[in-house]
């Protein structure tokens, strides 16, 4: 049985990464009726919440040709059922868009949305936050002009035209458990009540499985064992991709680390049914929309719902 994918993947959209060098199709293909484009501004996601639920806007047509027109570049992302879609950053420039709906942090209504316009919006949103970053040759320091339909900056300096290719940071993340209880934490930065599975970056020389033992003991000195891969998720908020991991604690005992936690505490597959959760926010699990979430759902025996479909 196929197992559903994490929100915001992109499997259902064809890269076309053969096409990117031609640029006469890529121009054709922008110009054509059939194009659909996604309006970034500042990393926020244009939407219309004139039916309740919030809805995608993808533009096409003469409102299109407008708002490209007066946007920098604009960015091959593929095709979805044959239609191209573009990104295209609107950020700082003078669109009629406000008319049209409002740009909202992608995160705020991700869970609400088909699995398809989910991806969509977030490869867009990680594009476009790539490109603001990367305007200067790393090695050189000189400007960098755009390549390949948006996939590569290429340095203007004669002497570098070096290659920038667009980079995501991979970070893993891990439900950590023992008999049955599962260890959550809280970060700093947390919304207040919410607590959520350990996480973090993964560093030069360092595999998958030693980045989850070694954060894991960094953030509550516990070591663990049976370190096993579950599923991942592009998390482009701003720039990674999460890889998920359920990892056996060798016991309970931990020590939070509080430059790294805010606490952390174990949980019984009892205490996380829906019926005994806290009514009065002092306990809540991730949103629906992340890793997280679905890290905590396998193990309590059951897939997150409508959010990781579509």
């Amino acid at each position: 049985m196929q197992r559903p994918r994490n929100p915001y993947s992109s499997a259902d959209i064809d890269r076309a990464s053969h096409e990117r060098e031609n640029e006469e199709r890529m121009i054709e293909l922008a110009s054509s009726g059939a194009a659909r484009f996604v309006p970034i501004d500042t990393e926020k996601n244009l939407v219309s919440k004139a039916g309740g639920n919030p809805e995608p806007i993808f533009l096409q047509g003469m409102m299109a040709r407008a708002v490209v027109g007066s946007a920098e570049e604009h960015i091959f992302l593929g095709y979805v059922d044959g239609t191209p879609y573009f990104a295209v950053d609107v950020s700082g420039k003078d669109t009629p868009l406000a008319e049209m709906g409002e740009f909202v942090d992608l995160r705020q209504f991700g869970s609400l949305l088909f699995a398809r316009e989910g991806s969509i919006l977030a490869y867009a949103r990680g594009m476009t936050y790539w490109h603001k970053r990367h305007r200067y040759c790393g090695v050189c320091g000189a400007s960098t002009k755009v390549t390949r339909a948006g996939h590569v900056r290429m340095c203007t300096n004669e002497n570098c035209k070096t290659e920038h290719f667009p980079r995501t940071d991979p970070a893993v993340i891990m439900l950590v458990h023992h008999g049955d209880k599962c260890l959550l934490g809280r970060g700093k930065q947390f919304p207040k009540g919410m607590h959520s599975t350990l996480a973090g970056f993964v560093e030069p020389g360092e595999s998958f499985e030693d980045a989850v033992a070694r954060e894991v003991y960094e953030e509550v000195k516990v070591k663990v064992d049976n370190v096993t891969y579950r599923s991942s998720q592009p998390w482009p908020f701003p720039a990674s991709v999460m890889i998920g991991f359920h990892a056996e604690a060798q016991s309970l005992d931990f020590e939070v680390n509080l430059d790294e936690l805010a606490s952390a505490r174990w949980m019984s597959r009892e205490e996380l049914r829906p019926e005994n959760l806290p009514q009065d926010g002092s306990f809540f699990m991730p949103r629906r929309d992340s890793i997280a979430r679905r890290l905590i759902e396998e193990w309590l025996g059951h897939e997150a719902g409508p959010s990781i479909s579509g």
